[in-house]
């Protein structure tokens, strides 16, 4: 048989979209991570949605480069460092969030001579859009 559950909690429900819990009691958790209002999203009718794990060993860097929409970087391990041009460098740790602009050029390091790092690349684009464009 179904649970029950009042109209204001499956109207709130609704509007942040959570899930019913398994248990008799409660909702599933959100804990949100990072809350930004981004220039350069795709306007296309539809848009691919990409989820890229990335390593980089010790000492690797990423080729010089932009991107044509905002990517969303969520570290998991070690530091990642980005270096935007115009910008002072930027060192994402474990746990942080930070949103890559379009059309910025820059490139990505580990600066740690010791620990691999890891993180999630959250990107929205037009259908078959490169990921990345070089930059000379």
């Amino acid at each position: 048989m179904p649970e029950t559950t009042d109209i204001r909690t499956a109207i709130a429900a609704l509007s942040v979209g959570v899930t019913r819990s398994g248990k008799a009691s409660g909702m599933a958790t959100l804990t949100p991570l990072h809350r930004e209002v981004v220039a350069g999203m795709p306007r296309a009718d539809s848009q691919e949605v990409r989820v890229i794990l990335a390593t980089l060993a010790p000492g690797d860097v990423t080729p010089y480069h932009s991107h044509r929409f905002p990517v969303t970087v969520y570290v998991t391990e070690g530091v990642f460092r980005l270096e935007l041009d115009g910008r002072e460098p930027v060192d994402i740790h474990p746990g942080e969030v930070f949103v890559e602009p379009a059309h910025v050029k820059m490139t990505g390091r580990n600066p740690d001579p010791t620990t691999t790092a890891r993180m999630a690349l959250f990107y929205v684009c037009d259908p078959d859009t490169p990921f990345a464009d070089p930059v000379e």
